[in-house]
């Protein structure tokens, strides 16, 4: 399963309505409100490379009220949750 974490320049009047309608598309796990110089994050998972741009490039970007996108592929992931699972297990890092 491949990751990407998509941050995204809404038009700021239209922050609630963008969210709802990036979230519905297929692919987006999650998306955030947030603060800084963008005003939403998606997580995206997909199983292939080749299934992002047609998340991202071809749906996302083209939800009315998104300004701009950057795009950020994860390499690995790192959970609390796994390493308490390890510690539990006594596996030794």
């Amino acid at each position: 399963m491949i990751t990407a974490i998509v941050s995204i320049v809404v038009e700021s009047a239209r922050i609630p309505e963008v969210a709802e309608a990036i979230v519905d598309l297929e692919g987006i796990e999650q998306v955030y409100s947030v603060t800084g110089d963008v005003d939403l994050i998606a997580v995206v998972r997909v199983r292939a490379h080749e299934d992002l741009a047609g998340v991202i490039a071809d749906q996302l970007s083209k939800v009315a009220g998104v300004l701009d996108t950057s795009t950020n592929i994860a390499f690995k992931t790192y959970s609390k949750q796994d390493l308490d699972a390890a510690f539990d297990l006594g596996i030794d890092g």
